[in-house]
């Protein structure tokens, strides 16, 4: 693609050089410049893309973006100036590869949980309905039947733009994409044509990188604010900030609830370990999913799928045939009679989410058994909040680590503990190993208690000081089980 048709529509400052010449591809890492690639200087947190400028030319690179440039212009370079690298960056990304988010119907679920939840039902929805769809979430990116590690929960502009492309080529028609508040903030959406916005609820998390919460939730805004007229912005009223989302986007409004009068109305009729009799919009349906909060990341599904023009009915259809998404309220019977769940509740709201749909359905007849923790090199302020959640719905709280990375663990768990009220220091333990954590819950449990297993959910691996140890909730339960109950 020539220098001319990669600009196209982006703002540029200047232009220094041939802009007739060919980019075979689009570099934002110095260390990856070939030749003829276009190598954009982004200034990072940690590193200014400008110093590795040079590096770039060395490595003969057709042209440069940057918002200053160097002192000394190359011959044979082009250098293109633009007042913000990182927003240049999305929409180049986007001229590069076609423009695919305009040639599909892309879909954005945002807020702090469910987005994996919604992004994953909608493309086993959409599949149900009979399309190929592509997917793009923290667990894993999809095209159609093929799958593709994920690494981020939204991954940079470029590598978005590319599996977008391929989903255009491969005949798909819709895309559902999670969109995080750190893919927000550093612009990994920028250029991206959002048919439908979704919001899920707005509750406490990443605050070790937003710092407030008053900028996690500008940054979740940021999203609905910078949707073009021509797109959907569904947002769910009970939650306090559902409203505040819609406040200043150009897309049409629509909104979820069970507690408000809305666009998309639901009600949860039945509820067991084995699913869920829902009501939505006057129409009854039986679902295998279970708990409370899945009820809303229904809704939504169903509130989406309707606004992209399907029947109501095909939807709920649709809906009925759907299987629960890995490690998010995932549960098995020993044949011992002990009840378990495997789930990726990981911010208090999350947490307390998941001990409420467990003590809606538990006839108290049963003890709760809560195994849990919180990841190293995150927001403290949750670990005390949790500690207290957990201890005050459970009948037992086992407090172990989760992902520690570079801290310590026990240290971790004093955190965690600082926030039991002390009516509760009789319903809790701590046992750093997650292993003899859950170890000692299977112990403890008896014939038809529930044990929760929480924080990790579809992950397979443990973070300690860096290294990724495998580890599977799932596994160990049942390794666990078979080696206890010989």
């Amino acid at each position: 693609m020539t220098i001319t048709e990669l600009v196209n529509r982006i703002p540029v400052t200047t232009i220094h050089g041939d802009n007739s010449r060919d980019v075979t591809e689009l570099v934002f890492d110095s260390r990856k410049v070939t030749e003829n690639s276009l190598y954009i200087a982004i200034k990072g947190t940690v590193s200014d893309g400008h110093s590795f400028i040079a590096s770039a030319v060395e490595k003969r690179a057709a042209a440069i973006v940057c918002e200053e440039l160097p002192e000394v212009l190359a011959e044979n370079v082009t250098y293109i100036q633009v007042k913000d690298s990182s927003k240049a960056l999305g929409h180049l990304a986007s001229n590069f590869y076609g423009n695919p988010s305009r040639k599909l119907k892309l879909v954005g679920v945002t807020g702090t949980n469910g987005k994996t939840s919604v992004s994953t039902l909608l493309f086993d929805v959409f599949k149900n309905l009979g399309y190929d769809s592509a997917l793009l979430s923290t667990v894993e990116i999809r095209i159609g039947e093929e799958i593709i590690p994920a690494t981020h929960t939204t991954p940079d502009v470029i590598t978005i733009n590319k599996i977008l492309a391929e989903a255009v080529e491969k005949g798909c028609e819709f895309a559902f994409m999670e969109v995080s508040s750190h893919g927000i903030a550093q612009n990994r959406i920028e250029g991206l044509h959002f048919k439908v916005a979704g919001f899920t609820n707005l509750t406490h998390d990443h605050l070790d990188y937003h710092k407030t919460f008053d900028d996690y939730l500008k940054t979740k805004k940021r999203f609905f604010d910078d949707l073009e007229d021509t797109a959907i912005a569904i947002t769910n009223i009970d939650d306090k900030n559902g409203n505040v989302m819609l406040q200043n986007t150009k897309a049409k409004k629509k909104s979820y609830a069970l507690k408000t009068i809305a666009d998309y109305h639901g009600k949860l009729l039945e509820v067991d370990f084995n699913g869920m009799l829902l009501n939505f919009n006057g129409k009854e349906l039986w679902t295998t999913l279970t708990g409370k909060f899945n009820v809303y990341n229904l809704l939504l599904v169903f509130g989406i799928a309707a606004e992209l023009g399907f029947e109501q009915d095909e939807i709920l259809q649709a809906i009925s045939k759907l299987k629960r998404v890995s490690g998010r309220f995932e549960t098995f019977k020993s044949d011992g009679g002990i009840f378990f769940i495997v789930d990726y509740a990981h911010t208090p709201d999350a947490l307390e989410n998941i001990l409420d749909s467990i003590n809606d359905i538990r006839t108290k007849n049963e003890r709760l058994i809560t195994v849990f923790g919180c990841g190293g090199d995150r927001d403290h302020s949750k670990r005390p909040e949790m500690g207290n959640i957990a201890t005050k719905k459970s009948t037992l709280a086992i407090i172990t680590s989760d992902n520690p990375r570079t801290e310590d663990p026990a240290q971790i768990i004093k955190e965690i503990e600082a926030g039991v009220e002390p009516q509760n220091f009789s319903k809790y333990t701590s046992i750093p190993d997650r292993k003899e954590a859950i170890k000692m819950a299977i112990k403890f449990a008896e014939p038809k208690d529930i044990v929760l297993v929480a924080g990790k959910g579809h992950e397979t691996y443990q973070d300690i000081n860096g290294v990724k140890h495998h580890f599977d909730d799932k596994e160990t339960i049942n390794e666990l089980w078979k080696l206890m109950s010989k």
